[in-house]
């Protein structure tokens, strides 16, 4: 079975997000995680997967699980994040 691979859910939740803040939805990131009852911290890891190039952001949005099988783990991906 193939579904979106979970970093891929991660990543457009983060444009998500971020475009919530763009429309003035929400103030800013405190605001996000105080309404999604999240971690502020919570919430600069996803907003840290939006500094990936836009190439990767395109791949990794195209990433499938494959029965139940991630290619990536988010914390790989952060890692490349903060490495460019």
């Amino acid at each position: 079975m193939r579904r979106p691979a979970k970093v891929a859910r991660q990543l457009a939740l983060a444009h998500h997000l971020q475009a919530a803040i763009e429309r003035g939805l929400v103030a800013d990131q405190a605001a996000l995680a105080r309404k999604l009852e999240l971690t502020r911290a919570r919430v600069t890891q996803l907003f840290d997967l939006l500094m990936l190039a836009a190439d990767l952001q395109e791949q990794v949005l195209a990433l499938e699980a494959v029965d139940g099988a991630e290619p990536m783990a988010e914390r790989t991906l952060r890692a490349v994040a903060h490495a460019g």
